[in-house]
């Protein structure tokens, strides 16, 4: 496979896209930063190359490929704004590749060592600190959780499964063309299983989709009170859990986890906790621990980091957070563990399946991509800078678990019997 130089041109919308439209200007830091960049591609097995016949990089010709179409402007938004620039970057054209996901998982298994130990200390030029303005009050997660899952409605059936689900599905290993919807449902029962939700049992659900997982709940004879602070996912859980013929078993309300009361035999919580924000976890087992009646149990899906990952990362505003999920924090393992230790819980079971996530992802783009042209046509702000904005986020999450740099895990929650 040869190098192919295409080009990407399209009107970007100052208004809409302030970061993306204007290029910074610093020679000196963009000289510095094309040294860096260069130095650090210099052995890794990708293929770097510009219209000017400049070839960089240890990659043959099967591995992954960066094409720089304005190397000027791609080096100084990477001098000024680190990996927010590198991601506005992708957005406004600057580079392209033909296998993003192949050159964003080579990247991230490189996470912590492209950049010289001596130059580390100086990243916090290149860093910026997260609005006050994302944090996840009650009133604040509202607006955070509208600029993603209130996009569309019909934005997210367009790469999604059937089953509307958005979440990791976890696959059969025995069979590779497994459909998508079967491995979701899959993962929705193995959830259900280590909460503990069976006929008769009272289910308390955080972070209600669209509805998936209330209606399998339902299909075991639970009865299920499911909660969202997403308006448009609250409209269409409701009418798809109405056409599953479960009204009489499921209640959907739209409503803060802080806000609810009552006593439940199970919780369950699918990557919901990615959204809570680090500060505000201690709010979120605390209310696990409330709502569950004694001896209960709870069945939390979350997509983990390392811990000195997270704790560097902590108080960095990164390009998803900029773009994807304002106000997010992705936990590690032992920071769930210990605040689940320290509201009361103890952790059963850790099953961890972040491959499956890579597959999953993958499927999602594949989907996403394909549809170009329906999610242009739904709505004007849907334009190509938006296209490549998510496109990009589907990849850099795939990159993420492919390199293992992330990980998706089940935990099993057990309330003490007191």
């Amino acid at each position: 496979m040869s190098i192919s130089t295409p080009t990407v041109e399209a009107a970007i919308d100052p208004s809409r896209w302030p970061g993306v439209v204007q290029v910074p200007d610093n020679p000196v830091r963009a000289a510095i930063a094309e040294r860096l960049f260069y130095r650090a591609v210099r052995t890794l097995p990708i293929r770097v190359s510009t219209a000017d016949g400049r070839r960089s990089g240890a990659g043959t010709a099967a591995d992954p490929d960066l094409y720089l179409v304005r190397p000027a402007d791609f080096f100084q938004r990477l001098a000024a704004h680190g990996l927010i620039g590198f991601g506005e970057s992708y957005m406004a054209g600057d580079w392209v590749s033909q296998d993003l996901a192949g050159v964003l998982t080579v990247l991230a298994g490189r996470m912590s060592t492209l950049i010289p130990p001596p130059l580390q200390r100086l990243r916090t030029a290149v860093l910026h600190a997260r609005p006050a303005g994302h944090d996840n009050t009650v009133d604040g997660a509202r607006q955070n959780i509208q600029r993603h899952y209130d996009l569309s409605n019909e934005l997210f059936e367009l790469f999604l499964d059937p089953s509307l689900t958005y979440s990791s599905a976890l696959f059969d290993p025995q069979r590779g063309d497994e459909p998508l919807d079967a491995a979701q449902h899959r993962k929705i029962e193995r959830l259900l299983d280590i909460a503990g939700v069976t006929a008769g049992s009272s289910v308390l659900e955080i972070g209600t989709g669209w509805g998936a997982l209330s209606i399998r709940a339902a299909a075991r004879g639970a009865r299920v009170t499911t909660v969202t602070i997403s308006t448009e996912q609250a409209d269409l859980a409701t009418k798809r859990i109405a056409e599953a013929g479960y009204t009489d078993r499921v209640e959907v309300r739209l409503q803060d986890y802080r806000e609810v009361t009552g006593s439940y035999d199970c919780l369950v919580s699918v990557e919901m906790i990615e959204a809570v924000g680090a500060n505000h976890w201690h709010e979120y087992f605390t209310a696990i621990e409330r709502l569950l009646a004694p001896g209960g149990r709870a069945g939390l899906q979350a997509i983990t980091m390392p811990h000195d990952r997270m704790i560097a990362s902590l108080n960095t505003y990164t390009w998803i957070l900029k773009y994807i999920f304002p106000g997010g924090q992705l936990p590690s393992r032992r920071s769930v563990r210990e605040c689940a230790d320290a509201a009361g819980l103890t952790v059963a079971e850790e099953f961890g399946f972040g491959l499956h996530y890579a597959e999953t992802l993958r499927r999602w783009r594949a989907a996403f991509d394909a549809a170009g042209e329906q999610v242009r046509g739904l709505s004007p702000d849907f334009d190509e800078v938006f296209c490549r904005m998510w496109s990009l986020y589907l990849a850099y999450s795939e990159a993420g678990f492919r390199s293992r740099y992330l990980d998706v895990v089940q935990f099993s929650l057990i309330r003490s019997a007191r």
